[in-house]
């Protein structure tokens, strides 16, 4: 390989080789924000308009080649197309049209009119074809995208290369960014925007042009999905979410009982999962022995549509077991809303009236356009039959003029001096054709001047009058709305407090068992019955029970672990065992991560109280229980207890109780847990309670009890942190083993 110095002088690269620093800001700045700001506004969010470029592209591509009107040609065809304004690759340009064709069922009202297989939004393995099969034109209600494109109602842009014109937004009639559905993820934010239905959201935006103080949920009482569904009525939610742009919506399942066939049809589904989510969801729950009353689940959805069939075992309340199904299966979901909307180059989360004032004042100026388009298109033919009428005084002498200019350049100056109009008159009666040279054409022409006179004058008034402007956007409002218009797909379930009884949780059987934890992690849940036949208790080699508690099947149990983490089951997720097994080994049960180890067990049937944790470094931290408690059916809570010291010991309290800490320099402390405060971090370190000595422990804790010590006194403390004391010749060392 030549040297630097051997090689030609054309092959040497300035500053090729060098290392150089920068500062990570600089570096951030010039070579990510770049591409965070293109991330945000030219890909994942969404304009006032309801689309994205890529979307806007797609459509306006499809405009352009007649799509409006003209048969379906080709997907692939749309796809070439639309590179000339979006260069991608053809799979991404696809799947985004994929998305908005009617076959997809992705849209409420979508704008492709589609041919062939374009796949299913509700399913995962429903595929599309590939673009060489299908066929698609645009759906009758683009024309409320394109009605008043070619008045310049919007700006246009040069596309990526200059070659063509594309539009900024679309001079949409009516506000589809609350009509169809938009999700994108960006750079630090996203936005996921759900779908109303067409008549209620024009009715909104008639009231908020009437009273900009109205109240969205009166006449938009919920969100509508394409693929329907069941929402649960929740005032608060729904106010929050029109408010502020943010929460979540929950979503059912609509279902029907087959008494025949003794099984459960699921024909409508929440918009955040699949058929196949659901069934295997289902599936894994019947594995486990969670779910006791299915004996079958199928997936029969066919030309028709959705369908998920059910079956029963014989004698199952298909009510309770469809509320077991909505609590433990994406049967029902939350869609989480983010009204993150692009307006002016800006990225602004808003509530829906805010949406709807920006939408409004963006019509606002499309309709100013378009009528200024029209006057100023009105004016210049107005202007023009004025100089054809002066024809009307001498056709002949028109005639003349021409016939007698000797050079083709003089005819238009020698009509303007010879009737007196100007340049662009003269142009215009020198192009009629000789056999419109009649006094009939040219009547026809001028007849229209008084009707030009009078929609000039009806165009200026609209100009200057915002009210007549508010009126006009109602009147397409109300027009829109009675032609695309359809009724709600997605029902409300206004009662849903009541669905939600004691009945909807899942029915855990309660009955009382003991719980056995090892020191080695194995659980042992047993019945008194199976105790009283055989209580001696089979262990592995080495191994020793740690914990004994007598509680109940419907119990909870959280399991501390040595990296910080708290694994949440119920004792009904372990099948009652015998004094004769080992049990069930809970970091397999459990699933933890490898290598983890359970350290202790907590349990609990109402989360009430303090869970009270011991380190090794004398310090103890007091956390209310009800921190571990959690909504969903969450199994791992990561950094649930400080790992900064080693942690000695575990207990529950519901009440003020004294324990006693063992040292292992030989000393002991009496302490109330009346001294510690309650702290709502979950992995916090604590406070001293136990002064300890170089290279000293804690090595045991144990709750006070009577007779533990001749002199109790000697060992309690008044404050804290306390060193405790050395056994007193009274107390035999024996007593205090832990």
């Amino acid at each position: 390989e030549p040297r630097r110095e051997e090689l030609p002088e054309q092959a040497h690269i300035a500053g090729a080789g060098e290392i150089t620093e920068q500062e990570m800001t600089e570096t951030l700045t010039v070579n990510y924000m770049p591409y965070a700001m293109s991330v945000i506004l030219s890909r994942a969010i969404p304009e006032i308009d309801g689309f994205k470029p890529s979307h806007r592209k797609l459509l306006y591509t499809m405009y352009k080649m007649g799509l409006l009107n003209n048969p379906r040609t080709k997907s692939a065809n749309i796809v070439g197309s639309t590179m000339k304004l979006n260069p991608h690759g053809d799979q991404a340009i696809y799947e985004t049209m994929v998305r908005l064709t009617a076959g997809n069922e992705a849209l409420l009202h979508p704008y492709v009119d589609s041919k062939g297989n374009f796949g299913k939004a509700y399913s995962k393995n429903m595929q599309y074809a590939a673009s060489r099969y299908t066929e698609a034109k645009l759906a009758p209600i683009a024309r409320e995208l394109f009605s008043d494109i070619d008045m310049d109602t919007v700006d246009m842009v040069d596309n990526y290369d200059s070659t063509t014109t594309e539009p900024t937004l679309f001079p949409v009639t009516f506000p589809s960014v609350l009509v169809n559905a938009n999700s994108g993820i960006a750079v630090g934010m996203a936005s996921n925007i759900c779908s109303f239905n067409l008549r209620e959201v024009c009715a909104a935006t008639e009231a908020f042009i009437k009273d900009p103080g109205f109240d969205p949920l009166d006449y938009m009482p919920a969100p509508d999905f394409p693929g329907g569904g069941a929402i649960v009525f929740d005032r608060n939610a729904l106010d929050e979410i029109y408010r502020t742009g943010r929460g979540g919506v929950r979503v059912r399942s609509v279902w029907k009982y087959d008494k025949s066939a003794n099984c459960i049809d699921v024909t409508q589904i929440p918009p955040t999962t699949t058929s196949e989510q659901i069934i295997d969801k289902i599936i894994d729950l019947a594995k486990a022995g969670k779910l006791r009353d299915v004996s079958d689940v199928r997936d029969e959805t066919d030309k028709s549509g959705l369908k998920i069939t059910i079956d029963l075992k014989r004698g199952v309340d298909p009510e309770k077991l469809m509320l077991t199904l909505f609590k433990r299966t994406p049967l029902e979901e939350s869609f989480p809303c983010n009204f993150n909307i692009l307006v002016g180059g800006t990225p602004m989360v808003m509530g829906v009236r805010d949406i709807l004032d920006e939408w409004v004042g963006f019509r606002r100026e499309c309709v100013k356009r378009r009528t200024y388009f029209k006057l100023s298109a009105a004016r210049d033919r107005l202007h023009l039959l004025e100089g054809l009428e002066k024809i009307l005084l001498d056709i002949d002498k028109a005639i003349k003029i021409i016939r007698e200019t000797e050079q083709e350049a003089e005819v238009v100056p020698n009509l303007m001096l010879g009737f007196g109009i100007d340049k662009i008159q003269a142009e215009f009666v020198a192009e009629i054709r000789l056999r419109h040279l009649n006094r009939e054409y040219i009547l026809k022409r001028t007849a229209d001047i008084e009707n030009l006179k009078n929609e000039i004058a009806g165009l200026e008034e609209l100009l200057g009058s915002s009210k007549k402007i508010s009126q006009l956007i109602i009147s397409e409002l109300r027009e829109v709305a009675d032609k695309y218009g359809q009724d709600r797909r997605s029902a409300i379930i206004y009662d849903a407090a009541e669905a939600e009884s004691e009945d909807a949780a899942p029915q855990t059987p309660s009955y009382p068992v003991s719980l056995f934890f090892t020191k080695e992690g194995y659980f042992k849940k047993i019945t008194p019955q199976s105790l009283r036949l055989a209580s001696k208790q089979t262990l592995k080699e080495g191994d020793e029970i740690v914990m004994t508690v007598e509680s109940d099947n419907a119990a909870e149990l959280l399991f501390f672990t040595d990296m910080g983490n708290c694994y949440k089951a119920k004792a009904d997720d372990f099948k009652d065992s015998k004094a004769s097994a080992f049990g069930d080994y809970v970091p397999a049960a459990l699933e933890f991560d490898e290598g983890e180890k359970v350290l202790f067990m907590a349990v609990t049937m109402d989360f009430k109280g303090s869970v009270l944790f011991f380190f090794a470094n004398g310090k103890v931290a007091r956390v209310e229980l009800a921190q571990y408690a959690t909504k969903n059916r969450r199994k791992k809570l990561v950094n649930a207890v400080s790992t900064a010291s080693p942690l000695v010991a575990v207990h529950v309290v519901t009440e003020e109780k004294e324990f006693v800490l063992d040292s292992s320099n030989g000393r002991h402390l009496i302490f109330n847990t009346g001294f510690l405060a309650v702290k709502t971090t979950k992995n916090t370190a604590g406070v001293n309670v136990m002064t300890l000595r170089r290279n000293a422990t804690v090595t045991g804790v144990r709750e006070m009890a009577d007779g533990l010590f001749a002199d109790p006194k000697r060992y309690r403390c008044r404050a804290i942190p306390a060193a405790g004391s050395v056994l007193a010749g009274s107390d035999a060392p024996e007593q205090l083993s832990f």
